[in-house]
């Protein structure tokens, strides 16, 4: 609960049309969370990408709600209501939320995570070492959050403002001193993150993604970049430098700047040394180390926790020792084996650079010597250019490729694995079957493994659901396999 005079000292400029002398127990965008029950819910008016939240002020005020933030006023003024008029609704509401819970990113150490592949993974094993190293610590991912132990589902990459904001109290509350965020594209250009102190933040790498929602790749390289360019003096920016964009990410951020590498000098450089299904040897700023994840792709992400726990304080041997220890996050990379000596691979890889790193590091393992059979689809209401593209690298990387539906959403499964043969050639063909149904997509690729033969299942990773006309049937790819390998 707090007066809305001293919410309002916290978001910059605004206009208030009558009194400041309220009482705020509740702040929502939802004008359904608005009723008689809760008549001190301070409601904001978003312009969203669907719907414009104005629309919904009267609606608001018929039902009880008495706060109203805006970046247009109505047309009837209520004498009874509050008003408050800013130039952007979405920072205003990052910056009401985290006054409205205490500021609680200034209350520990906030380090967010940025890039089109590996956000999920360094983030999760950030929070796996730092817990191992014996500091309470938070985590705010694509597959699930969590306040030390406890497990609070996810349905975003990045919390709406009002939620990532009250997690991060209760972060607090439980004595939390670390947090390790995902931030995504959609979650920068929508202001969700407004208001929030960075202690650092880390960028992967950026690839061909989400084109559907920011149109051009260089206005998603633009949303990556907006982060870098407003963290503070006193944070940490770490970035790839093998990244062509790696450091056109950094160019204007006011933080202190760090890299890492494993082609160039870097203030974090790493060496792989050998690298196959039971991990990586590689050596870190000159320390060698075995670590229990493979593949290329992993060893950047392994640099980028390296890099982020020492520009924390952490103990660089104490980091290396850890890091030896930590697995895989779910559905990234994840190897399941038969009793015939064949191996099953479930990656969330749903972008043709995360594809391509997943086949090409089992094409270096493998050095060819077996069969590679990959099972691969691509969600419906999303970017569509990138579907040819995924086709043709996973025919390019394997030796038998099954089209199969991902989450369709609403579009036509048929019309989406249509779009992905755009990118079969004619040449390739006849190594592709296209077979909707997943499960048996799946069902197909074990039987068609023989000893020593690999089975790639991307896209979908850690989910356990299949999105189909706005409902989610259960659906995991790793129960699919395992029935299929009776395991």
């Amino acid at each position: 609960m707090k007066n809305l005079s001293f919410l309002l000292q916290h978001i910059g400029p605004h206009k208030l049309i009558g009194t400041a002398e309220r009482v705020v127990e509740h702040i929502t965008f939802d004008s359904r969370k608005v009723n008689a029950e809760h008549p001190n819910t301070l409601f904001v008016a978003q312009r969203g990408t669907s719907v414009d939240g104005h629309n919904f002020i009267g609606k608001v005020i018929e039902q009880g709600g008495k706060i109203i933030v805006c970046e247009t006023l109505p047309e009837e003024i209520n004498d009874q209501v509050s008003y408050i008029e800013v130039p952007d609704s979405d920072i205003a509401l990052g910056k009401l939320a985290s006054a409205f819970f205490d500021f609680p990113s200034q209350k520990l150490r906030l380090v967010g995570i940025t890039g089109t592949n590996g956000k999920t993974t360094t983030v999760t094993l950030l929070y796996r070492l730092f817990r191992k190293m014996g500091f309470p610590t938070g985590l705010l991912s694509t597959i699930e959050n969590r306040i030390e132990e406890i497990v609070i589902p996810s349905t975003h990459t990045t919390p709406d403002a009002v939620e990532l904001n009250e997690l991060l109290h209760r972060m607090v509350e439980a004595g939390c001193q670390y947090c390790f965020m995902e931030v995504s594209s959609h979650s920068i250009c929508q202001h969700r993150i407004a208001g929030l102190q960075f202690t650092g933040g880390l960028f992967s790498n950026i690839t061909h993604d989400h084109l559907d929602y920011h149109k051009t790749f260089a206005e998603y390289i633009k949303a990556k970049k907006m982060f870098f360019d407003e963290l503070p003096e006193d944070a940490f920016a770490l970035t790839n430098l093998d990244d062509k964009n790696g450091l056109v990410m950094v160019q204007n951020s006011k933080a202190k700047v760090h890299t890492y590498s494993l082609q160039k000098a870097a203030d974090f450089k790493g060496v792989i040394l050998d690298n196959d299904f039971t991990g990586l040897q590689m050596t870190v700023n000159g320390k060698e180390v075995f670590f229990n994840l493979c593949g290329k792709f992993n060893a950047y992400n392994l640099l980028a926790i390296y890099g982020t726990a020492v520009l924390l304080g952490m103990n660089t041997d104490e980091v290396l020792q850890q890091m030896s220890g930590l697995g895989s996050a779910a559905g990234r990379f994840q190897l399941i084996r038969n009793n015939e000596g064949a191996s099953a691979i479930v990656d969330y890889a749903h972008t043709p650079d995360a594809l391509k790193n997943v086949l090409t590091t089992i094409s270096d393992i493998t050095q060819h010597s077996v069969q590679v059979i990959t099972v691969v689809g691509c969600g419906g209401d999303r970017d569509k250019l990138k579907r040819p593209e995924m086709a043709a690298i996973a025919c390019e990387y394997s030796d038998k490729v099954i089209l199969t539906s991902d989450n369709p959403r609403t579009e036509k499964p048929e019309d989406i694995l249509n779009d992905m043969q755009q990118g079969v050639s004619a040449d390739q063909k006849r190594k592709v079957l296209v077979i909707e149904n997943r499960r048996e997509a799946i069902k197909t690729g074990c039987m068609l493994l023989q000893a020593g033969d690999v089975l790639l299942v991307a896209g979908k990773g850690h989910e356990n659901y299949q999105e189909i006309n706005h409902v989610k049937h259960h659906f995991d790819d790793t129960e699919e396999i395992k029935a299929n390998f009776n395991i």
